[in-house]
């Protein structure tokens, strides 16, 4: 399923980035965040919550400039991967591979608006919002202001 990730990634994103506009940067995060954020929403004690999806599609339409049709067919994709994938490697490799330190920091951000979005964060999604931020290489000082500024934004 990794590879449908990268096939998406290649045909919609890699080609689309000769022009490399910073749209297209963004499209290339989203893509690769989807399913981490769909991860955040799964790995509290309750199933993934509306709030948590509303967080997660309004994330993606709104703060990555996505239509409603792009960010179905990308969660579509991101869930069919996220239940298949035992490591987050592959998709912070590619997030890793194609973007800049405030790109991944954004993808912070948004992975804490999405714990965040119930109301409060469990110690699973923390913990897993830490384990990305390290393998994005993503400072602690960094890591806590993202979980900053989604708590304003909460």
């Amino acid at each position: 399923m990794l590879d449908a990730v990268k096939r998406y990634f290649r045909s919609h994103i890699l080609e689309e980035q000769q022009e490399e506009s910073a749209e297209t940067r963004l499209h290339g995060l989203q893509l690769a965040t989807a399913a981490l954020l769909l991860e955040v929403a799964r790995v509290d004690d309750d199933e993934r919550g509306s709030l948590e999806m509303e967080a997660i599609a309004h994330g993606i339409r709104q703060k990555f400039g996505l239509t409603p049709q792009e960010t179905e067919e990308l969660l579509a994709l991101a869930e069919a991967e996220s239940r298949e994938t035992v490591s987050y490697y592959g998709f912070t490799s590619l997030i890793n591979d194609h973007f800049n330190a405030e790109q991944k920091e954004r993808l912070v951000e948004l992975m804490w608006e999405v714990a965040l979005a119930d109301g409060s964060s469990h110690a699973e999604q923390e913990a897993l919002v830490r384990k990305v931020a390290d393998l994005l290489y993503i400072p602690h000082r960094v890591f806590i202001q993202a979980k900053l500024r989604a708590q304003g934004g909460s």
